[in-house]
């Protein structure tokens, strides 16, 4: 489908919903707004997102190791880190009908957006977005804390352990993966902006003379990363950030963006963060933040190169940019055409009938595939009806087992993208569909 389709939002969503991927979350008591549970298909479609970036930038690199901090972090943190300070944003109120909005992003900042009046909107104040509560079993004598508004932090306060822990030097790089809390004034667009959503973080520790040089190189690589994975050329994006945009702590910002049904928006910020988070935390804890380089005897405060992308809006991306409709024989199909290293369910197992003599062959080929792959396997409803369903998830594979299988030990590889159906021996079908996978 083309990305400017105005019924490309409204079919993934539904989408999401009649096949497990996405639910509201709560929905039973009426919903809790800005709150999303991930069903049976989008754990595994987030799961795999989430893999794929480990992969791509711990596994596979040698300069990088993880890291999983906590969630909650006194004010001394934020305080250090400017968050107190300028983690706001604008909020205006109507006196009409009571909305709030969020003042820069206002198409026509004199028009409530809502309720349409002009001239009712307040001043703007601005708006902390971190979400403050107490950890003690007595509210009053207990301590402020704050759930993290970014998963950053984490990587800067134990910049010392893991430096004197890994045997890393500059340029070295903390990863991780984790949730992260920020109170939005106008939340939406699904699962786009949410108060309650994972980020997917790097933090890159470089020598300052190198900054410029490794922040094109994160900008590049982080890009080649969504193209590789098969996120169409033409709907992606690296934008600069003007001066007015950049983050009190950067130098310079580039985003990925991804051209969604609304516009262009943000999957991923890659920002030159320089020293300033190391030396801030140094102040404010009296701590030494900074690397003796053996070969120099010079002492410095690392800069920083941060990507750091959003897993479940790049999740939500590649669904979208999955999203296709065709017609087969004169019948509507939709089809998902994820990458196979994002889909859900690599293969499907799926008898061609409910009869007992062929579970024990099916069950076989269940066995065989899952311990190298994550499978469905479904027996319910006509066998056309499965293939469509399975298409809708985006699954690569389905494997029919038939009564032709029980005298020549063979079933049927169907392809969800080009449909077509090949024979192969069960003893075969690993192989087969290894070399199928790595093409």
């Amino acid at each position: 489908m083309v990305p400017n389709d105005e019924t490309l939002f409204d079919k993934v969503v539904n989408l999401s919903k009649r096949r497990g991927f996405v639910f509201q979350s709560a929905e039973i008591y009426g919903g809790f707004r800005s709150t999303y549970d991930y069903g049976p298909i989008g754990v595994l479609l987030l799961r795999n997102v989430k893999d794929q970036w480990w992969r791509s930038m711990v596994q596979m690199r040698h300069d990088v190791v993880g890291l999983d901090a906590s969630i909650l972090s006194p004010p001394a943190v934020w305080e250090a880190s400017g968050h107190l300070a300028n983690f706001t944003d604008p909020l205006v109120d109507c006196r009409e009908c009571g909305d709030r909005h969020r003042e820069d992003k206002l198409v026509d900042p004199s028009t409530c957006p809502s309720c349409g009046a002009t001239g009712t909107l307040t001043e703007a104040r601005q708006f902390n977005l971190m979400f403050k509560t107490h950890a003690g079993p007595v509210t009053e004598t207990a301590a402020e804390v704050y759930l993290r508004p970014e998963t950053a932090q984490g990587m800067f306060t134990n910049f010392a352990n893991v430096l004197n822990t890994s045997r890393k030097r500059p340029p070295f790089g903390i990863a991780q993966i984790g949730k992260s809390f920020r109170n939005e004034i106008t939340p939406g667009n699904f699962v786009f902006r949410t108060r309650e959503f994972e980020q997917m973080e790097l933090e890159f520790f470089v020598p300052p003379d190198d900054s410029d040089e490794w922040f094109e190189h994160w900008c590049e690589v982080r890009r080649n990363w969504y193209l590789d994975l098969g996120m169409p050329d033409d709907r992606l994006r690296l934008r600069a950030h003007e001066g007015d945009e950049l983050s009190h702590y950067s130098k310079a910002t580039s985003d990925v963006e991804f051209l969604f049904p609304w516009g262009w928006d943000e999957l991923e910020g890659i920002a030159n963060r320089t020293d300033f988070d190391l030396r801030r935390h140094a102040e404010a804890s009296g701590t030494r933040l900074e690397y003796l380089d053996p070969a120099t005897n010079e002492k410095y405060v690392p800069h920083v190169i941060e990507p750091a992308a959003g897993a479940t809006r790049t999740a939500m991306a590649f669904l979208m940019a999955a999203y296709d409709e065709e017609e087969v024989r004169g019948e509507q199909r939709t089809v998902l055409r994820l990458d196979p290293r994002l889909a859900p369910y690599t293969m499907a197992v799926l008898p061609l009938s409910k009869k007992p003599e062929l579970v024990e062959p099916s069950r076989e080929v269940l066995g065989l595939l899952q311990p190298h792959w994550m499978c469905d396997y479904d027996e319910t409803q006509a066998i056309g009806r499965r293939y469509r369903r399975q298409d809708e998830i985006g699954t690569p594979f389905c494997v029919t087992v038939d009564f032709e299988t029980l005298d020549d030990r063979a079933i049927t590889v169907r392809d969800r993208d080009s449909m077509e159906q090949e024979r192969v021996p069960i003893d075969e079908l690993v192989d087969h569909l290894r070399a199928r996978l790595r093409t």
